[in-house]
């Protein structure tokens, strides 16, 4: 548990700078572009705050909260006991429960169509992107035990 706990720290972190550097980028691009005060948040969300500057802070804290999430739930891929399938199922829903009521909810993504549909792709090609490493490792891990146990696949 602690080497979880360790994980989802870490990617917290990662998570938050990840969010506020690209936020930082799209800011400065948009804003030197001659369209001035532009926030990368939706004004919605915004709203949900007395000022833009707490609204970034909850933001930031957000961004942490999903890597915090995508990286503890990975202890699910640690018990035994389960079949990948459904170790992979556990991890998308868990995941998905609390990354897309953020993204969605409280982004207030569903009225930006754009926004709404980039961000469901990301997650979705995220989610094949682990399927598949996760897949060639199992592989990989079972043909090697059978290497050494004589077996084949």
């Amino acid at each position: 548990m602690k080497n979880v706990l360790k994980r989802g720290v870490i990617s917290f972190f990662i998570s938050s700078f990840a969010g506020v550097s690209v936020n930082l980028i799209i800011d400065c691009i948009v804003n030197a572009s001659g369209r001035e005060g532009f926030i990368s948040m939706s004004p919605d969300f915004v709203k949900l705050f007395p000022t833009p500057v707490v609204a970034a802070y909850v933001n930031i804290i957000l961004y942490g909260l999903i890597g915090f999430t995508f990286s503890a739930m990975t202890f699910v891929y640690e018990i035994e006991r389960i079949g990948f399938v459904f170790q992979s199922i556990i991890y998308f829903v868990v995941t998905a429960a609390v990354c897309l009521s953020i993204t969605v909810i409280l982004w207030q993504l569903h009225k930006y169509p754009a926004a709404f549909a980039g961000t469901l792709a990301g997650y979705a090609v995220t989610h094949v992107i682990m399927l598949v490493v996760g897949y060639r490792n199992l592989k990989k891990d079972i043909e090697e035990i059978n290497e050494i146990s004589g077996g084949s696949v």
